[in-house]
């Protein structure tokens, strides 16, 4: 379902991605880790068809972004550091506008029933300026999955929830990957992410270091990719 050949990127003469090599099958749930600056935030803004690699093949649910990213971004959700949220809408007049944008039918009941999935129902009406860091992370989620995209894009999804609504997300995550969707979570939270995923992948200065069944590593070694990060 995601498949990335050789994929590399450069900021101002500084290699980000060097020559990065990922496959995530349908249903299948991957967990990235990497200090700051190791590459993961880059390499999720390219799976997004939010930036482009200076070489390499990038492949979602069998579109090419070089040849057509605009059938590539149907069928990918993504949560990123900014929610993509409009602040004078309403909850449910954002997922609106989104339900419009991709063509989901029924709309009404599709932003309603995802409401209730993210335990926004009651605040539906309230205008999102006014919502917690944790409200707009849930309803960011929501308008990811809006579409029922068959590739889940997430980084640092659980930021800003309290434990509640991060074990909601969690399940609401298991669910989505048990549907057929393939999931690729970006996160600093080691143990979380590990309970979460079926494999981990470690970046490191750009490169993938470590890949492995996520019952077969430990905290302790993906903690060393954090000891030797640079921080960039």
């Amino acid at each position: 379902m995601i498949d990335v050949r050789g994929v590399e990127q450069s900021y101002a003469g500084k290699p980000v991605l060097r020559g990065v090599d990922l496959q995530v099958a349908a249903g299948e749930f991957v967990a990235l880790f990497g200090a700051n600056g190791a590459g993961k935030t880059t390499l999720l803004r390219m799976l997004a068809t939010l930036a482009r690699p200076a070489r390499g093949r990038v492949v979602l649910g069998g579109f090419d972004l070089a040849v057509d990213p605009q059938a590539l971004r149907a069928v990918v959700g993504f949560v990123g550091h900014h929610t993509m949220l409009y602040p004078e809408l309403t909850a449910f007049e954002n997922l609106q506008f989104y339900a419009s944008l991709y063509g989901v039918e029924p709309a009404r009941a599709r932003c309603d029933a995802l409401l209730e999935q993210v335990g926004l129902q009651r605040q539906r009406a309230e205008r999102v300026r006014y919502f917690s860091r944790g409200m707009q992370q849930r309803l960011a989620i929501a308008r990811a999955i809006l579409h029922s995209p068959r590739v889940l894009l997430l980084d640092e999804p659980h930021s800003g929830l309290d434990q509640i609504a991060a074990a909601q997300l969690d399940a609401l995550l298991h669910a989505e990957a048990a549907s057929g969707r393939s999931v690729l979570l970006v996160t600093h939270d080691v143990q979380r992410g590990i309970a979460l995923a079926d494999r981990v992948l470690g970046l490191d200065r750009g490169r993938v270091v470590l890949e492995r069944a996520a019952g077969a590593v430990s905290a302790t070694e993906l903690a060393e990719l954090y000891a030797g990060g640079n921080g960039a």
